[in-house]
């Protein structure tokens, strides 16, 4: 895959050839990843250790131990001296790990910018035995990294050597780094070299104005052998058939830009906003998935990226949202992502991922080694196999996970235990345009209603402004789900009430997940939720010409009449619209729709109509046939002044599992119309 940068250097060329001027194209976010149908996060630290400090890049050596490098802290010695850099031993297995402290500060690297930076460890590396720890200068205001030098150490840890004389990188260039971790002593690596991504003058999600766009990551490798040898250093410069590799680092490109800015606006001034999305965190080898993985994170967020090679193309899996401080015990984000390959379960799919955090009040302080547990599900064709089966909640199917923009309390787990006195919202401090709740599954589902129950409602938030609609998640990309009705209506502000279950139906559809989605309303622009079920049933999609204008239909017409929704014009038997059909001709005229059933299932289907005068033969019935050609069952009438109801009941034969229901008639020639409304099913 050709980098951005080549392509735009190769418009550049193409407008110069013509004589103009070249268009300097944006570059172009990692775009959403299919790698994975399920992720789950765990909202806390469920390994906690005895240590003190952040960061912790981290390396799993020959003697199966891990370890790791904190900033800040005293290490595992935590009755012993605060140091700015510390390296320590990590013994043991989950979830119980214990740690020593081995060398600290001035006995691990220099400072090379003078008065006003600090150390910081950014990366460690294993290999043949041999730490490797990648340490830069920061500034005391978090917004400058100057220069940056590896170290090593070929006693586990316990002495530190490197050149006195001068950092390895300077001005600002690939002064964060992180390698990648290739398991034990770097067993997975696929050559002789170990490969370290960089970013430029950048550590974190950057508040620095100096810098233009710090959304990139940079790639470099180096022979196992030459780590510390700068003049062996080549770095990524492209693609064409093969990757491109320069020891000249100005003219390395970037493997992943993502341009994302998040939280731009929030309510209180002293929580930070904007925040980039590319930082300080680690690349790690899952070789049993064949998938390199980028662990990110903004002040609020963890951020997630997967490739099948160092170089990319990098695409984007997770945005796991913690919401804006306080953070408590049950729900803490970080920062200095990192997923240790020691934790890596056999087949990949599950890793525990560190972070730490200072402390953000109410019981959020993770300022130490840190791990939670993350599932992995690798995305596998599938084909939806559920009938339509009203008593199955697919909310409560194998593997669901959980979904929303962002969460409060860190209980997603309300939206499905089935106890309404139970609330989740996402008031997070953001001044948000979006919110949503539901649920993502490692296979496909037929499905075609939700159940949205709300959570508590004041006036700061709590409901969704205007209409709430369902989003069905295909190939990765969320999409409005097709002819969607509410029921009852929904009032788009306050008093959409508390504890009110709403009901969303739509056209059915294949989906491996599903979500309730809309602007959310009140002075602090939040939604809340107490249960959110998901289901396929047999019913029609917009039996009430509900549905919003201007969408796709859930109605096919069979004929030349003309036909439509009246809307608000008073027409209708319920509600605000009807549907009709009017012609002055002759032949057969309907409105029709296919319908999920179950072979064996009696049903009565119904709807209500009226008619002109001049209205003779009236059907209504349901038929069978990929074709819809032949006829179950039917009822005939003629005009009818005022709305009756016409029903067909119906018993679905073997192996059938639609059927189309249709409503309309014969035109005798002249001016004739029917008016239709609150198409129904019900199982016997």
């Amino acid at each position: 895959m050709p980098s951005v940068r080549n392509l735009l250097a190769a418009a550049t060329v193409v407008a110069l050839a013509f004589g103009g001027t070249p268009a300097v194209a944006a570059p172009v976010d990692a775009p959403v990843s299919t790698a994975f149908s399920t992720v789950a996060i765990e909202e806390h630290e469920t390994v906690p250790t005895p240590s003190d400090g952040d960061l912790w890049p981290s390396c799993w050596s020959n003697d199966d131990n891990l370890y790791a490098a904190n900033g800040d802290g005293k290490g595992f010695t935590t009755d012993g001296a605060f140091a700015d850099v510390a390296v320590s031993q990590i013994r043991g297995t989950l979830p119980k790990l214990t740690g020593e402290t081995l060398s600290r500060s001035e006995r691990i690297s220099s400072v090379w910018s003078g008065p006003g930076y600090t150390r910081k460890p950014t990366g460690m590396v294993c290999v043949n035995g041999t730490i490797y720890l990648a340490v830069q200068d920061l500034a005391l205001d978090f917004n400058e990294v100057p220069a940056a030098t590896i170290v090593k150490s070929t006693d586990h840890g316990r002495t530190w050597t490197w050149d006195h004389s001068k950092p390895m990188f300077d001005n600002h260039a690939f002064t964060t780094i992180f390698f990648t971790d290739f398991g034990k002593d770097s067993a997975w690596a696929p050559d002789n070299y170990v490969y370290a991504y960089g970013l430029d003058n950048n550590w974190r999600d950057s508040f620095d104005d100096r810098v233009a766009d710090p959304q990139d990551v940079y790639l470099a490798r180096v022979p196992k052998t030459k780590v510390q040898d700068r003049r062996a250093w080549e770095f990524f410069s492209g693609t064409t058939e093969r990757p491109r590799w320069s020891r000249d680092i100005s003219k390395r490109v970037s493997v992943l830009h993502d341009g994302r800015r998040l939280y731009q606006q929030t309510y209180n001034p002293n929580l930070v906003s904007n925040l980039s999305v590319v930082s300080q965190g680690g690349v790690t080898y899952d070789k049993p998935l064949k998938r390199y993985l980028y662990t990110s994170w903004t002040e609020f967020t963890f951020e997630f990226y997967e490739s099948p090679t160092p170089w990319g193309p990098w695409k984007r899996f997770l945005s796991k949202d913690f919401g804006g401080y306080p953070w408590s015990a049950a729900r803490a984000g970080g920062y200095g992502t990192t997923i240790p390959s020691k934790f890596l379960s056999a087949d990949g799919r599950t890793a525990y991922v560190q972070a730490n955090v200072c402390p953000c009040g109410g019981g959020g302080n993770v300022y130490h080694f840190s791990l939670r547990k993350m599932q992995l599900t690798p995305a596998t064709p599938s084909q939806p196999t559920n009938l339509p089966d009203g008593t199955v909640n697919l909310a409560t199917a194998p593997g669901t996970v959980p979904i929303s923009k962002s969460t409060h309390a860190g209980r997603l787990d309300y939206l499905n235990d089935g106890d309404k006195n139970t609330a989740e919202d996402d008031s997070d401090g953001e001044v948000k345009t979006a919110s949503w709740w539901g649920y993502t599954w490692p296979r496909q589902y037929n499905v075609n209603r939700v159940d949205f129950t709300s959570g508590p409602v004041t006036d700061t938030g709590g409901w969704f402004t205007g209409r709430p609609r369902v989003q069905l998640r295909h190939n990765g990309e969320w999409v409005d789900a097709t002819a969607q009705s509410i029921s009852p209506a929904y009032p788009g502000d306050n008093t959409a009430g508390a504890g009110k279950t709403y009901t969303i139906t739509f056209k059915p559809d294949a989906a491996d997940g599903i979500r309730v989605y809309g602007v959310p309303g009140g002075t602090r622009t939040y939604t809340s939720v107490s249960e959110l079920a998901a289901s396929y049933v047999s019913q029609l999609a917009d039996g009430g010409f509900e549905a919003p204008a201007g969408g796709p239909s859930a109605w096919s017409f069979e004929g030349t009449a003309g036909h439509g929704v009246d809307r608000g014009l008073g027409f209708a038997h319920s509600g605000q619209n009807n549907g009709w059909i009017r012609t002055s001709g002759t032949g057969w005229s309907a409105l029709s729709q296919q319908v999920p059933v179950t072979p064996g299932t009696t049903y009565t289907f119904s709807t209500w109509e009226r008619s002109s005068s001049a209205l003779t033969e009236g059907r209504f019935g349901v038929r069978l046939g990929a074709d819809g050609s032949t006829v179950l069952g039917q009822t005939t009438f003629g005009a009818t002044d005022a709305y009756a109801q016409r029903q067909v009941t119906v018993t679905i034969p073997a192996n059938v599992h639609t059927v189309t229901v249709y409503a309309g008639f014969v035109a005798p020639g002249t001016d004739t119309w029917i008016q239709l409304d609150d198409f129904t099913i019900a199982a016997q």
